[in-house]
């Protein structure tokens, strides 16, 4: 719930009833069902108009006070409703529509390829290396000249292609 007003009313509520914030949280406990009301700081906050005050609290807080201070729930405070145009879900979706990393469209060298698969360069020799006793070119590999040159597009669909089985 978020007080009106910044709370004005609320404390109007609170001089017609000749109540103040200790004498209010008393009262919260008696109108409270478990008997527990709220604390003093609670009610400070809420009722407050210092730079320590609250615009919102819970529904709970909200109807102890209108309680206690003998008031409609309506005059004191609004209902807060919040709706999202987009999901704030921290968990990754497992859709299609996934983004893939931004790949440069340019041919990179053994270090650079190195560098962008976070692997070392005897890493990626031994896959050449081992792609070559078995007869293939590993996947992405171009040579020019005497240079090794990579796509990067090819090493990602060679490499997934390895991981997934046949």
């Amino acid at each position: 719930m978020r007080r009106l007003d910044k709370g004005a009313p609320l404390r109007a509520a609170m001089k017609a009833a000749g109540l103040d914030i200790p004498r209010l949280a008393a009262r919260t406990k008696d109108v409270d069902p478990t008997g527990e009301g709220l604390s003093r700081t609670l009610v400070g906050f809420i009722v407050g108009a210092g730079k320590t005050a609250r615009e919102e609290c819970s529904d709970r807080a909200a109807e102890l006070i209108a309680s206690a201070l003998d008031r409609e729930l309506a005059t004191l405070f609004e209902s807060v409703v919040f709706t999202f145009e987009e999901s704030t879900s921290t968990r990754r979706t497992h859709t299609a529509e996934r983004r893939k990393p931004e790949l440069p469209e340019q041919l990179m060298d053994q270090r650079t390829l190195a560098r962008f698969l976070r692997k070392s360069s005897s890493w990626i020799d031994k896959q050449v290396q081992e792609a070559a006793e078995r007869g293939e070119l590993w996947p992405g590999l171009i040579y020019v000249g005497r240079s090794r040159r990579f796509d990067p597009h090819a090493v990602l669909d060679g490499m997934r292609k390895q991981r997934t089985p046949a």
